[in-house]
């Protein structure tokens, strides 16, 4: 799909709807959805769908489906912004004086031991932690994706 024949295609589309687009510029008649001000009076049906003014800044970001009383994400409110979080991990390790009493669970593992043991000093178990031994993991949180450009048709 390219700039000259997108409306030939989406006449219909009602206006502020955010669509992913493939390319690094928005077509003509269109608004990249980064969070910028628009007047309000030029564009009056756009103001009917973002009546603060401001196209939503979709730039980075993954649109969710509004729960609306379903119970999987509530309390949220149209066009609400949702920070980043990931589930609990989870894990548990024991460790005695006993050179082979050990053991571990999740995310928690035996990096080995410290101490010489010899002399009357100690000798500890160190235990680790590293959330990759039970999810993926990265910079950020997110699902697997695909990035495009959100646009909205302004007028």
């Amino acid at each position: 799909m390219t700039e000259a024949n997108i409306n030939q295609y989406i006449p219909d589309i009602p206006v502020g709807i955010p669509m992913p687009w493939p390319q690094i510029n928005p077509p003509a008649g269109y608004f990249e959805c980064n969070g910028s001000q628009f007047d309000v009076n030029r564009f009056p049906k756009l103001a009917a769908a973002y009546t603060s003014g401001f196209l939503p800044d979709l730039r980075g970001e993954f649109i969710r489906g509004w729960d609306n009383a379903r119970g999987v994400d509530p309390h949220r409110i149209i066009l609400s912004f949702q920070n980043d979080a990931i589930r609990n991990i989870t894990g548990s390790f024991t460790a005695t004086d006993d050179n082979n009493a050990r053991s571990t669970t999740g995310s928690f593992y035996v990096r080995g031991k410290y101490g010489t043991g010899s002399g009357g000093g100690s000798q500890e178990w160190l235990i680790g932690f590293d959330a990759s031994r039970t999810v993926p993991v990265s910079h950020d949180n997110h699902p697997r994706n695909i990035a495009f450009m959100y646009i909205v048709k302004a007028e």
